[in-house]
């Protein structure tokens, strides 16, 4: 099943690479950008490692989300993926930085890396695509140095599962849940989305973009996440949970922003 699940994640996003970032505007936005930039300068000077150039793994990079951020706040970063048209991708955008280099990963582990190999690393919505996630986990932990950050972020929050009244009150004034919402609408308008109907009649949890832990009974869960750093003997720096902003109405999002949720962010240092 993991070998499956992870071919099938390698094709899905060879496929996608040159259209992901249009496809996703609810990571490539101005308000969701400036949170992002925020939090990973937060877990860049919560890094207490001690090294004369800190280093850091962009877990997942796809098409350099990350990768761009790190290196605009100093770093140097390995961005790791399982996708060659992600990698052949980010040669092309950073070929004029000096402090950026690729890595091809097998999904699985990182057993190709060395233990202490960073002072940061980093996953942003890319967990969910990671057929053990508490395992790769493990695996950050080992190659991060002591005194080093690990930072894992845009994963669904409980709240989110919980459909809490607040935040299903908040999908439907922002228009989030009507059929005449343009993004919706826009749905209805590509062939390719009707084939991907049809395919979840023979698989119901059929994912175009190959997501694995994205159902109410298979989820993320940060309770487990929080278990084993702390049986990693490392330090939780800072939990927060918010509010995606996917280009909502926007006074209807900064009414909402501090009253419900739908993703997390934990930042950890390892002792």
């Amino acid at each position: 099943m993991k070998i499956k699940e992870l071919q099938y994640n390698i094709v899905a996003h060879n496929r996608i690479f040159k259209k992901y970032e249009r496809m996703h505007i609810e990571i490539f936005n101005s308000i969701e950008q400036t949170r992002l930039r925020n939090c990973l300068k937060r877990a860049i000077n919560d890094i207490k490692s001690i090294s004369q150039e800190k280093i850091s793994l962009d877990y997942g990079c796809g098409s350099g989300n990350l990768t761009n951020h790190l290196l605009g706040l100093g770093m140097r970063v390995v961005s790791a993926d399982v996708s060659d048209n992600f990698l052949n991708l980010m040669k092309m955008k950073f070929k004029d930085s000096n402090k950026s280099e690729i890595l091809k990963i097998n999904g699985n582990d990182l057993s190709s890396i060395n233990d202490g190999s960073f002072d940061l690393v980093a996953a942003y919505s890319v967990l969910h695509h990671v057929p053990d996630y508490l395992h790769i986990l493990n695996e950050f932990i080992r190659v991060v140095k002591p005194g080093g950050i690990i930072y894992i972020d845009h994963e669904r929050s409980e709240d989110f599962w919980k459909k809490t009244l607040v935040y299903m009150n908040f999908l439907k004034l922002s228009g989030a849940t009507s059929f005449f919402n343009k993004n919706n609408l826009k749905k209805y308008l590509k062939p390719l989305n009707y084939m991907h109907g049809i395919r979840r009649l023979f698989d119901c949890r059929y994912q175009s973009e190959g997501d694995i832990h994205v159902w109410p009974d298979d989820h993320i869960e940060w309770t487990r996440i929080e278990d084993v750093f702390s049986s990693q003997g490392c330090e939780i720096v800072l939990k927060e949970n918010y509010l995606l902003y996917k280009k909502y109405p926007l006074e209807i999002y900064e009414v909402f922003k501090n009253k419900c949720n739908d993703c997390c962010l934990m930042i950890a240092r390892k002792k």
